[in-house]
């Protein structure tokens, strides 16, 4: 029996290299020869399509991404072990090296200098420790990957036409996740944001500090930070707080939360600026408690952890001079698997949690706060062992 004329475009279409380089989890080959295509609909010549091709799944890659129990840790062992002695040293002794390269960043792209090296210092030791995985095979692994292909996808090509530039060897390293230099910059903020801070010609996000320094600052103001502007504030908060008011994402003026009491480390009072600011309680209301300002969202732009984003931002102010945050006494949380109970009966409750992985994502703190409010508990967010029990 023939096949209608319309069914078998359809077919075709289906099986095609470009329908199969859309779909995770493919015959690889298949889905790398999708790949191909498309990068040289593109423009890749081929001097990028030969990497692409022999590129291969490294199962390295696939185990680091399903074991990130570092996110499982809670902001206070996070931060102690990130914020550390020797990064507070040498963070203060590269911004005094580069100081005139930090001065042309914040003037061209409005980025501070001591954001800019709180990246650098968390993410490679000011270059120190970039990874030893081959970028490409990292890519390929997990956009093929069916966990998070979206996020890794959309960097295939730029890679790709970086290294049929010239600007990248075909064997480039980095992280395990596919970010390259310094600062650990992925290949499309490579190729759109990429800038020749020393003037040789070249991009150089590995050998380069200058380089590196004027890159990760264009970036930065990609994702919308705004010149002046402050990011983060420590602050202390009182016992009586209308809870179900407050939180991150909850913007209030300035003025609003000196009404409610909050104040300075010190006793003292907010400064007023006219703007607005969310409460950030990485461990509940009785542990460490920040006010965000809209330049912190820049920090969750470039790390989707609120742990990581708020440490990033916390060491920021440390080299501007800030004393060590007060950790309090924060109510006990939850283990791995405690977290993952709790994740189920939240779901079980009707709330969105997404993956139920252990680890206090954005949703599922949402997801607290919301079950707190319905048993009359204070809403803080931190999961704790009586809230587990009460569900």
């Amino acid at each position: 029996m023939r096949m209608p004329v319309l069914a078998l475009a359809t077919l075709l279409t289906a099986f095609s290299p470009a329908a199969f380089a859309q779909d995770c989890g493919a015959n690889f080959e298949m889905w790398r020869q999708g790949v191909a295509e498309e990068a040289r609909a593109a423009g890749v010549g081929e001097t990028g399509l030969r990497a692409l091709a022999g590129a291969s799944i490294d199962p390295r890659v696939l185990a680091r991404d399903r074991a990130q129990g570092v996110f499982a840790q809670t902001f206070i062992e996070f931060s102690n072990r990130m914020i550390s002695e020797y990064r507070l040293k040498h963070g203060a002794a590269n911004m005094a090296k580069y100081a005139a390269v930090f001065d042309r960043a914040e003037q061209e792209y409005g980025a501070p200098a001591a954001v800019i090296t709180a990246f650098w210092a968390l993410e490679t030791d000011f270059g120190a420790v970039q990874g030893d995985f081959l970028t490409l095979n990292a890519l390929v692994t997990l956009a093929h990957d069916c966990r998070r292909p979206q996020l890794f996808r959309k960097h295939l090509v730029p890679l790709l036409t970086l290294i049929d530039r010239g600007i990248l060897p075909a064997d480039v390293q980095g992280a395990w996740a596919g970010e390259i230099g310094q600062t650990q910059i992925l290949p499309a903020d490579y190729l759109d944001n990429g800038v020749d801070g020393d003037n040789d010609g070249i991009v150089d996000l590995r050998n380069s500090a200058a380089d590196a320094i004027m890159t990760t600052a264009k970036k930065i103001q990609s994702r919308g930070w705004v010149p002046g502007q402050p990011w983060i504030e420590e602050v202390r908060v009182p016992d009586n707080l209308p809870w179900e008011d407050t939180s991150r994402a909850n913007r209030l003026p300035v003025s609003q939360w000196n009404a409610w009491g909050l104040t300075r480390p010190d006793g003292s009072a907010l400064a007023d600026t006219g703007q607005s600011a969310g409460l950030a309680l990485p461990m509940g209301r009785k542990g460490p408690a920040f006010l965000t300002y809209d330049n912190f969202e820049v920090y969750l732009k470039w790390n989707q952890s609120f742990t990581y984003a708020l440490t990033a931002a916390v060491l920021a102010t440390r080299f501007e001079g800030a004393q060590p945050y007060d950790p309090r006494t924060p109510e006990p949380g939850l283990d791995m698997d405690k977290m993952k109970e709790l994740q189920r009966k939240l779901q079980a409750h009707g709330h969105d949690v997404g993956n139920v992985d252990g680890i206090l994502g954005a949703n599922t703190r949402e997801a607290v706060r919301l079950m707190q409010m319905q048993l009359g508990m204070p809403a803080d967010g931190w999961p704790t062992p009586d809230l587990l029990s009460r569900l």
